[in-house]
């Protein structure tokens, strides 16, 4: 008899927000299980994927029915994104979800729409890239951006605010440097020049964002709130080579020490990097989620690595679920089952008794973050 680790709640410490008009068949459902944008790959790829089989036979499991995507997708629009919000939360034991809203925030539930749909507590993450360039182009110059920029960032706790969260890996990568102000100002007259003749602003400047993203990372710091990092894999925006979150290396020196700095992702493929930085720097944690989902059949040997590295203390659960309630089933449900078979690989070997592993499974699907985000 393996480890149960049901009744242990889940932090899900990255995740966002959920479609108000949610997908009614299987073609306009596969495209939330790629990263890819292109039609093809949900159309005539997906189908073949474990993520896809795996999903199906858990929401079968769910929704009480045959795992094909006839049953499954009558099923789910029979019951209605409200009865599938509170029941994952409920039997999946969801405690706490923390929401980054800067993804599909034209689409998807608004936090206190989201509380009233979903029976778990709900907490706000920002995205600094979108305030970003929404402030450069309400800001004339480059003084201006930058006071707008640290009020925005400023007494994030006493706002509801409980973490920060950057893009940079999909628009210039992780090799974040140091940039003098005056060379920030340069970047940023072009950028928004180039903004305001185009009436819409896409930030991909790398002296003009990195400056702003230390300015997050040192006010993280005097805050004591955690600024998380995309890091690995994404959509095909996004360069691969440039995502490895070791890049980070500036962000992890004694000047930001005080700022808890969260990888993203598992780091996939650099995982045994993320680890590494878990292990190495105080400050820094290592997340445990959306590989679970997009490469649901590396999942255990993802946790294997992750756990052979990093202290269990600096691990921290996400599923990186969105748009469809769903995703949280799945994410929880794969999650759990990889941390239970590792644990028991350990306990098996001798290295970990029964109590010490449910002790380390709590720290990582919950208590961990509760702390680390100070909930």
């Amino acid at each position: 008899m393996g480890l149960d680790l049901d009744p242990i709640p889940i932090v899900d410490n990255h995740c966002h927000s959920l479609l108000r008009t949610q997908p009614p068949d299987d073609d306009t459902f596969r495209i939330h299980l790629t990263e890819s944008y292109f039609e093809e790959i949900a159309r005539d790829h997906v189908p073949t994927s474990i993520f896809y089989r795996r999903t199906l036979v858990e929401l079968a499991d769910l929704l009480e029915c045959a795992p094909t995507p006839d049953a499954v997708h009558g099923a789910r629009r029979e019951r209605g994104v409200e009865w599938l919000t509170r029941e994952i939360v409920r039997r999946a034991n969801f405690r706490t979800w923390l929401i980054d809203t800067g993804y599909g925030a034209e689409t998807t539930y608004s936090l206190d729409e989201l509380r009233a749909l979903a029976p778990v507590r709900v907490e706000e993450v920002i995205r600094l890239e979108p305030m970003i360039e929404r402030l450069i182009l309400e800001s004339g110059t480059f003084n201006a951006l930058i006071d707008a920029y640290r009020a925005a960032i400023s007494n994030l706790r006493a706002r509801g605010i409980v973490g920060m969260k950057s893009v940079i890996a999909y628009r210039t990568g992780l090799h974040v440097a140091e940039v003098a102000a005056d060379d920030a100002a340069r970047a940023f007259a072009t950028v928004r020049e180039d903004g305001l003749r185009a009436g819409k602003l896409r930030i991909e400047s790398k002296p003009l964002l990195d400056h702003l993203v230390v300015i997050a990372v040192e006010e993280a710091a005097r805050q004591g709130v955690p600024i998380q990092f995309h890091t690995g894999l994404g959509d095909p925006d996004l360069d691969l080579t440039l995502v490895d979150p070791a890049a980070l290396r500036l962000l992890f020196s004694e000047r930001f020490r005080a700022a808890p700095i969260v990888l993203l992702h598992t780091g996939y493929p650099y995982v045994r990097s993320l680890a590494y930085c878990a292990a190495m720097f105080p400050n820094v944690y290592a997340d445990m989620g959306e590989t679970i989902l997009f490469a649901a059949g590396e999942a255990t040997q993802i946790y294997r690595e992750l756990i052979g590295l990093a202290p269990a203390s600096k691990l921290l659960f996400s599923t990186d679920a969105s748009l469809v309630p769903e995703l949280y089933w799945v994410g929880a449900r794969v999650g759990r089952r990889a941390l239970a078979t590792v644990l028991g690989e350990h306990i098996a070997e001798g290295t970990l008794d029964e109590r010490t592993a449910l002790d380390w499974a709590e720290r990582m699907l919950w208590r961990n973050s509760e702390a680390a985000y100070s909930l």
